[in-house]
């Protein structure tokens, strides 16, 4: 039987087989909250009056593809529509047989059969129907609503998400353009940022601890090694031998400017052997180019800072998120070494196997003995905070720890639009993209223009109203009072060639009739999945906190609105 042999014998599950490349990027972790996640796509809000031509929904689908995918837990589809000739021509996700039921069942029906172990739901209603029921929403860990909404459906879905903490995703894709923005809780905390492998590196050669420093000492005299033995001494080693000397030779200091790193860079580089047979002192090597970023106290990133000084880590309460317990720990370590826990990770360096597992052994011991302290702290806040028996879990904390040094929190924004309630800051960042040559930002700005004109096309019921040569005077009207608002306190007019790039944008979204290109949905689905991975998995840092893109140019802006 299978369950005789040991686990390395047994090979991957077929579970491992099918998401093998995903769990590269987040881990066992980062792919069950995703398989615990269920999304919520609200596809339309209706047609525009009697006419064919509005929203058909292919963003929204796609996206959905590439959550599905991957082994999304389960989505919901709100569409109220019916699948016309014009959607056959764009969304893949349905077919001839389509024809005429209900889109939100055919878009279910086909995205379910990507993979079988997601589940799918539908609703051929309006949202706003939905959100009389106070237990939809909290069903869902994501919100995606795919536009133009009306702002009497996007206003109280995006609103009640926010008092849930659920994250809320708005979606443009009309011709050429796409616009995306993101909605996150007031703090959004990331543990797993995922920098650069490098960044994650911390050797701590100015502030060694005791087993690090014998191990340095271990080596006497290099001058008496043979040259195979020298030239595979770790540089890590060899760089806190030559600081020993170097702070024997100037009263105990090390070196703290960039002339003295120079200085001590060729130190290190004048003790190598140039007639060395023994495969050269590639070691060496290493050494003098980690020289410059080694050789720095150890300084506290501004981001960290902050995170310790906001008052949900400072002041926790039985309700404090696990994320603000972990943090405080982590700060009470920093108050108490002046060092956040040690990674534990090492660069790849010429050295013997054997000196390489031992060095290597000495930072993952010191790594774990961090660990465990800080985890006597957070066991110790739990218990102040009357949790018993402790919940935090041993893994977030060694999690936490190793990631210490790049947290972060994103402080989250509610979805931005342009009117007479905007948020100011909102309107002057909008005012600030306006002054520089080809920005996308007028993009954005038709967009909140098409936005009050299917508004008000749909409140009032107007018979087959057409986006492209019908209501002249709404695209008109609109479009002016959305530039006085963002003209109002305004020190100088916008010019001529700014209108007339807004003008521009507005035109592409009238020539496409308010319709999608599937190539531009497409993609824009992948980007806008990708976001949506992020905020799942709570892992890498998501857009903070709108993307446009213009796919005529193939170019991206991001801003945060």
């Amino acid at each position: 039987m299978t369950d005789s042999f040991p686990a390395a014998l047994t090979g991957p599950t077929s579970k491992e087989r099918k998401y093998d490349r995903q769990l590269r990027l987040w881990a066992a972790t980062g792919q069950q909250a995703l398989e615990d996640s269920r999304v919520l796509l609200v596809n339309s809000d209706g047609p525009l009056g009697t006419s064919s031509t509005g929203v058909s929904g292919v963003v929204g689908v796609e996206t959905l593809k590439n959550l599905v995918l991957p082994g999304i837990g389960g989505f919901t589809i709100v569409d109220p529509a019916t699948v016309t000739a014009s959607d056959l021509g764009v969304n893949f996700f349905l077919e001839q047989e389509s024809l005429g039921k209900s889109r939100a069942e055919e878009t279910c029906r086909l995205l379910r059969e990507l993979n079988p172990d997601v589940q799918g739901y539908f609703y051929s209603k309006h949202i706003t129907d939905l959100l009389h029921d106070p237990e939809f929403l909290p069903r869902h860990k994501l919100v995606i609503i795919s536009g133009p909404t009306k702002r009497s459906s996007l206003g109280p879905l995006t609103q009640q998400a926010q008092r849930l903490g659920i994250p809320v995703l708005y979606i443009h894709s009309v011709g050429f353009y796409s616009t995306f923005s993101l909605q996150l809780d007031a703090e959004f905390p990331i543990v797993e940022t995922h920098p650069d492998p490098e960044a994650m590196q911390d050797l701590r050669l100015l502030n060694p601890w005791p087993e690090l420093v014998a191990a340095a000492a271990a080596l006497g005299d290099l001058t008496n090694m043979d040259d195979h033995r020298h030239g595979h001494v770790p540089y890590i080693l060899l760089l806190l031998h030559f600081l020993e000397q170097w702070k024997h030779a100037h009263g105990g200091s090390v070196p703290s400017n960039y002339k003295e790193k120079t200085e001590f860079r060729e130190f290190v580089r004048s003790n190598a052997r140039t007639d060395n047979a023994e495969g050269g002192e590639e070691n060496f090597d290493e050494a003098v180019a980690a020289v410059l970023k080694t050789i720095a106290p150890f300084s506290l990133r501004s981001s960290i800072r902050e995170i310790f000084g906001m008052r949900q880590c400072k002041h926790l309460t039985p309700q404090s998120a696990d994320f603000w317990v972990i943090a405080a720990a982590i700060s009470a370590f920093y108050t108490t070494h002046g060092v956040l826990p040690l990674p534990g990770s090492l660069p790849d360096m010429k050295a013997q196997s054997s000196d390489y597992v031992t060095l290597q052994n000495i930072y993952k011991s010191k790594a774990r003995q961090d660990v465990e302290e800080v985890t006597a702290t957070v066991h110790q806040l739990e218990s102040q905070l009357g949790r018993s028996p402790p919940r935090i879990l041993e893994r977030e904390i060694e999690v936490f720890c190793k990631n210490a040094a790049h947290i972060k929190v994103v402080h989250g924004r509610a979805i931005p639009h342009i009117s007479s309630d905007s948020d100011q800051d909102t309107l002057k960042e909008i005012r600030s993209q306006l002054g520089i040559p080809d920005s996308l930002i007028s993009v954005f700005i038709a967009t909140q223009v098409l936005d009050a004109v299917v508004d008000e096309i749909q409140s009032s019921g107007q018979q087959g109203a057409h986006l492209s040569v019908d209501n002249d005077g709404l695209w008109i009207s609109h479009t002016e009072r959305i530039l006085a608002l963002l003209t109002r306190d305004a020190p100088v007019p916008l010019s001529e060639a700014v209108r007339e790039g807004i003008d521009d944008a507005i035109q592409e979204l009238r020539r496409a009739e308010g319709g999608e290109l599937h190539n531009i949905s497409s993609l824009t689905g992948g980007l806008v999945a990708q976001e949506a991975l992020k905020v799942l998995t709570r892992q890498y840092v998501p857009l903070d906190n709108t993307c446009v893109f213009d796919g005529a140019r193939s170019r991206s802006e991001m801003y945060r609105l």
